[in-house]
This record gives C-alpha cells, structure tokens and sequence, in this order.
C-alpha cells in the first residue's frame, strides 16, 4: 500500500476509518487534512496537501473503476478517468458536510459513468435509450441467472424491468449499437478474405442511365425535329404509338419504323464513340431505352 506523509507530519494512510460499516483499507482518515486544506490560500503549500491527499485516495479510486472492468474500455484508462472524478471530489469536497469518501465515491462513479456515456459510444445515443439499454441488459442477466441460462423473452424481461415491450426492443437494439464494426474488418465466417464492405450495398442501375443519357445526347441533337417529338412522347409521355400515329396524322406503322430506326441509329452512333454502353433502345422501340433518349431529349 503507498504510505504518504501530511504536510504537517502524519501517515495518511495508516489509519483505515469505517464508512457504512465497512473497513476499507484504501479509506484513510484525512479529516484534518482536509480543513486544513480548506483554510489554505491558494499557493505552493496548498497544491502539497491537495498532492497529498490525492496520492492516498487514489487507492479508492483505482477500487472504483475496478468495478466496471470488462465492458470494452482498458482497466487503466478506467483508472484515468476515476483518478480526474478524485481530483474533482477533492477541490469541491466541503469538511463540515460529511465524510469524504462518502462524497467521493458517487462523483468518481459518476465520473466513470459519464466516460462511458459520453466516450465509448460509437454513436450519440439519447440518454433515454442507454438508460434502457442499462435495464435491459441488467434484466436479462438476473433473468438468465434465474432460468439456469436460457433466453428470456421480451415480455419476460418487459414484466421484470418495468417497461413496455417496445422499450426493451429499443433496448435490445442499443445494447447491439455501442460500438461499430468497420468495414475493412474481415468476415469471420469467410475463408477468401471478404471485408464487411464486400457483403455490403449493390450496384445502382441510376449510374447506367447517366451514361446512356450521356451517350445518347449528341445523336438525339442531330435528330430532325419531329423524330425528336415522336420520342419524348413515346418514352416520356408514355403514349402508345397509335395515339402517336393520331397525332402526327401518320400510320402507327410508320411510327414504329420511325422509332426502331431512330434507336438504332442513336445506339450505333454512341457505339462508335467509343461510349460502350447497353443499347438504348431495343429493336421494337421498347422501353429500354427511354432513360437514353428521354434523358438526351430533355438535356
């Protein structure tokens, strides 16, 4: 045990004091250490005591985090973050109301608490929803104790926490969430080396229609005005080709032979620079290919 000495002489360590009826031997007994830091000005002398007393507490503190080992942050980053929850019970420690380990204790575990709340999530979570994660997840373990290790259900572990079966779903969910995984990290199932990002999204047919429509451009300006109308309105208004023929005041056959050859010669001119994209169109004037020249007509 680290054995410290006072400002004024005595062994701040050797003297366990009772707290809650519990001997604790990193519970030294700092009363007068304590007023007499209290009565200290700001100066060197008052950063000793206050060294002093944290060098003999920090025992407790390093105790404290030790309790919430095993939950994904490292034993000393834990003790880290308890050590600044003593720094902060000591400056704002008052002598005259109560014992300090009676106040230290909750600030350290709150200081713990809020590391855990505010720097281990992977995502910003409401605090309602962690404070259901924190009763789901103790629900489910006393449940699982209880049955010999079986999976309670939802509505068990609704009916043992209190809550709503909606709430231990946002639970269950949360306590999934705490951390991400990347997607570089391979699958472990996977014996060819597949990342999380292989088994993952898919291919967007939205990029083709940006080529096609690109391909097609130059070929759709070049086409005469009125084999231009009679595209957009087959692949745009989506009119069939006898209200086409209505229309235009020509057979629905001729409009047929307009669309095919209108097709076919945008396809074989965007082919030819070198575009080598799907046809727009197919050899019925089908809809195939109406994101080529819909797009280029509108372009």
């Amino acid at each position: 045990m680290l054995v410290e000495t006072s400002a004024h002489g005595s062994d701040l360590s050797a003297r366990p004091r009772v707290s809650g009826g519990r001997v604790h031997d990193d519970a030294p007994d700092t009363a007068a250490d304590f007023a007499r830091l209290a009565d200290l000005p700001e100066g060197p002398e008052r950063d000793a005591v206050r060294d002093e007393l944290a060098k003999v507490w920090l025992p407790m503190a390093h105790r404290i985090a030790g309790r919430f080992r095993n939950r994904g942050e490292s034993l000393e980053d834990l003790r880290q973050v308890a050590a600044l929850g003593l720094v902060k019970a000591i400056d704002r420690y008052e002598p005259g109301r109560g014992a300090f380990e009676s106040y230290a204790v909750p600030t350290i575990t709150g200081e713990i608490k809020r590391h855990f709340r505010d720097r281990m999530w992977a995502l910003r979570v409401p605090r309602r929803v962690q404070e259901l994660r924190n009763k789901v997840r103790i629900a489910r373990r006393d449940l699982t104790d209880n049955s010999g290790g079986a999976n309670p259900s939802v509505a068990e572990i609704a009916a043992h926490a209190g809550l709503t079966e909606d709430e231990v779903n946002t639970g269950l969910e949360a306590l999934e969430s705490f951390s991400t995984l990347s997607l570089d990290a391979e699958m472990s199932s996977s014996d060819d080396g597949f990342s999380l990002a292989d088994t993952i999204g898919g291919c967007d047919e939205a990029y083709d229609v940006v080529v096609d429509r690109e391909a097609a451009k130059a070929g759709l300006r070049r086409l005469p005005e009125r084999e231009r109308a009679i595209l957009y309105m087959r692949f745009f208004e989506d009119m069939t080709q006898s209200r086409i023929a209505e229309q235009l005041g020509i057979s629905q056959m001729h409009v047929s032979r307009l669309i095919s050859r209108c097709c076919a010669r945008i396809r074989d001119e965007a082919l030819d620079q070198g575009a080598h994209q799907e046809p727009c169109c197919d050899n019925d004037g089908g809809s195939g290919g109406s994101g080529g020249v819909g797009g280029g007509h509108m372009a």
